[in-house]
């Protein structure tokens, strides 16, 4: 059996324990646990958009958050009913044209991606001719300007007051379909001819546009696939905890992605699914922190946000003692389980 072929049977056997999980798990665990496995998918489709920008491209660009917002109020607007608009917008009526507007959720988990990327290719347009810390600032602030558009735009969104009631469209099959595809066109994009100039642009910018290659047209291109990830990721979070509103999209949810980004590993795919898994977890677990602690006589009250501290120290350690993170940029292949063999040494023919 040739490596091609192995390879193509054990992704499948992988799939369909996947499926088989995803099958069981409903039935088997608490609504608690389900949101947290949803989390991670979400986490891991997000960090992957992230990756391309930061770690495949190499542009620094902290305006995540912003195309997480678009791509979570673009897909509600749509999915919401017009007698949920009616009764939510109280500050401000609602824009007529938005009332009766209503799309099924994979229509709208589309649109919200083409949202989002629109508005990174507009942004790119006149920001990505700037490089290194100016390019962060720049995303930053326009995560920023997105933010605070959503709480004075109030017959768009609603303003501060959020929306409210969306349906929980979102379950395990939706997350993990959406994973399951970003992986297959993450793949085949960063394996194809695409994604060595991307690797080229990151590498070496100057090196690579003196061999042709149109170094700003590509990471527009690149900016603008990250972008739609992020809208997709936003929409999909907001239709699972049912409820959205500006504060969640400050800059301290793209740290967050960050953290997933560089903890995996930068450029590397099966990184960002790894770093979601442990983010994601840590940051759930470590919330027996903040409660009360009682050791014999000694009472320790607890401390809110102790969980952030510890969770940072574990993050400097991380890039303290392994500053490639945990897969560095190698990506995961069933050759680590089938070592090759050695070729065996040719007999020498005929006696003396």
């Amino acid at each position: 059996m040739n490596t091609k072929t192995r390879n193509l049977i054990l992704n499948g056997l992988a799939l369909a324990a996947l499926v088989v999980f995803l099958y069981q798990a409903p039935g088997n665990l608490d609504r608690y646990k389900l949101r947290i496995i949803n989390l991670i998918a979400i986490n891991a489709i997000l960090g992957l958009s992230l990756n391309l920008i930061y770690g495949m491209t190499g542009m620094f660009s902290l305006g995540h958050a912003g195309f997480m917002a678009i791509g979570a109020y673009v897909s509600a607007l749509l999915i919401l009913t017009a007698e949920q608009k009616t009764s939510m917008w109280i500050l401000q009526p609602i824009l007529p044209w938005l009332l009766n507007l209503h799309a099924p959720f994979v229509v709208s988990l589309i649109a919200a991606g083409l949202a989002a990327a629109f508005f990174g290719w507009l942004i790119a347009l006149p920001v990505l001719r700037l490089g290194g810390d100016y390019l962060g600032i720049a995303t930053l602030g326009f995560a920023e300007i997105i933010r605070i558009l959503i709480v004075n735009l109030t017959p768009l969104t609603n303003g501060s007051l959020g929306l409210k009631g969306i349906p929980a469209h979102t379950d395990l099959w939706m997350s993990y379909g959406c994973l399951v595809a970003m992986l297959i066109f993450m793949t085949r994009l960063m394996s194809g001819n695409f994604g060595n100039v991307l690797r080229a642009v990151r590498d070496d910018e100057i090196a690579a546009r003196t061999m042709g290659i149109d170094t700003f047209r590509t990471r527009v291109l690149a900016f603008t696939i990250g972008c739609f990830g992020g809208g997709v990721g936003g929409a999909l979070m907001g239709n699972l905890i049912t409820a959205i509103d500006p504060k969640m999209f400050m800059i301290t949810q793209t740290y967050s992605l960050l953290m997933i980004v560089v903890v995996g590993g930068l450029g590397s795919i099966t990184g960002s699914v790894i770093g979601a898994i442990l983010v994601t977890t840590m940051l759930e677990w470590l919330r027996f922190v903040e409660e009360p602690i009682t050791i014999g006589s000694l009472h320790i009250s607890g401390i809110p946000g102790m969980r952030m501290v510890v969770f940072s120290m574990l993050l400097i350690a991380v890039i303290i003692f392994r500053r490639e993170g945990i897969m560095g940029p190698r990506e995961f292949s069933w050759s680590w389980f089938f070592p090759a063999r050695k070729a065996e040494p040719e007999m020498k023919g005929g006696n003396d």
